[in-house]
């Protein structure tokens, strides 16, 4: 019987000196980035993470707040709200309406919530518009050095014989990493338990202590742990193998075809901001994205860094919703918890 995660620490409060790090404005090139002209932001910036402080997202938003502080002129608060898969920190955007915040979203909340959850307390498309997609990774389905297998033939047989007894872990129902294990089970006809976490460091904490068995997680969420030997990389789920794991096949390498897959992040601004603020977001994201000092520690930790304009991440949108979302409904997927 696998073992349970192990209790997590309860929600930041609410005020924003206690719920977030300040970003404080620092000096980047001006070139090329639009000014503000009316007066906005005359107050911090908060942006949203919903996954706790060390997750992949927070990384992303850490990254890009130094530069957006720099240009708005004042600071940019990361405040972390965890929980449900990232659809609480989600929803607190999509219903902000004090103009200053915005958030950083992953797959789920975004692409496949709405499948999920018949209640979902916001709409992705009705509550929040795109500011820019910040990056993507191909992910690594990984193990516990204590499962007897070392490629992904040897442990898909161990699955199949020891059929309910494993279990997997992602950071909720929905999210890029549950829905692409579910698609290889299904395909391959596996049973494994679903332990769902409030974010990647935990999930990747109990891998390594064997309290799981396997994960599909994004290459930052646990390339460290692979490259010290205590999370084996099995395959990846991108197009090509990942430069920082070049021994590891990508799943057609191994034997599963049609099954690439990518997580990522973006931007977000609630419905209701103006959209003068909205668009001078979206081009300090753009241009900030292409700055060496904000991307290299997106590349260092695995990231395929975007930059992706409003218009082209919607668009990018609605394609993973289509495409996760009909894997929802053909599997009759269910949210947990």
């Amino acid at each position: 019987m696998p073992h349970r995660p192990l209790s997590r620490r309860p929600l930041l409060g609410t005020g924003l000196a206690l719920a977030g790090t300040a970003l404080a404005p620092r000096a980047f090139a001006q070139g090329g980035v639009p000014g503000g002209g009316d007066g906005w932001p005359d107050r911090p910036v908060r942006l949203v993470v919903p996954f706790p402080g060390g997750s992949t997202p927070d990384l992303v938003a850490r990254s890009i707040g130094g530069y957006l502080a720099s240009h708005l002129g004042q600071p940019v608060v990361v405040d972390n709200r965890a929980g449900a898969g990232g659809n609480i920190g989600t929803d607190l955007v999509a219903k902000a309406t004090d103009g200053h915040t915005i958030g950083l979203s992953i797959n789920g909340p975004i692409t496949t919530a709405p499948a999920l959850f018949p209640s979902l307390p916001y709409d992705p498309l009705r509550d929040l518009r795109p500011i820019a997609m910040a990056v993507r990774a191909p992910q690594l389905l990984v193990i516990a050095p204590g499962v007897p297998a070392r490629d992904l033939k040897g442990f898909l047989a161990h699955v199949k014989a020891n059929p309910g007894k494993l279990s997997f872990g992602s950071v909720g129902a929905g999210s890029g990493g549950h829905l692409a294990m579910v698609e290889l089970m299904a395909r391959e006809g596996l049973r494994m338990e679903h332990i769902p976490y409030r974010g990647f460091p935990q999930a990747v904490l109990d891998l390594v202590a064997g309290r799981i068995e396997t994960m599909i997680v994004t290459i930052g969420a646990v390339l460290p742990q692979v490259q010290e030997g205590k999370a084996i990389a099995l395959a990846s789920t991108g197009e090509r193998r990942a430069p920082e794991v070049p021994e590891v096949p990508t799943l057609a390498e191994a034997g599963i075809s049609d099954a690439t897959s990518y997580g990522w992040s973006g931007l977000f601004a609630p419905a209701g901001m103006p959209e003068a603020h909205r668009a001078r977001l979206e081009a300090l994201a753009v241009a900030g994205f292409k700055e060496p000092v904000v991307r290299a520690p997106l590349e260092k930790a695995g990231f395929e860094v975007m930059g992706l304009s409003s218009r082209d991440f919607a668009t990018f949108i609605a394609a993973e919703t289509a495409r996760w979302g009909g894997l929802i409904e053909r599997l009759g997927i269910r949210a947990e918890g």
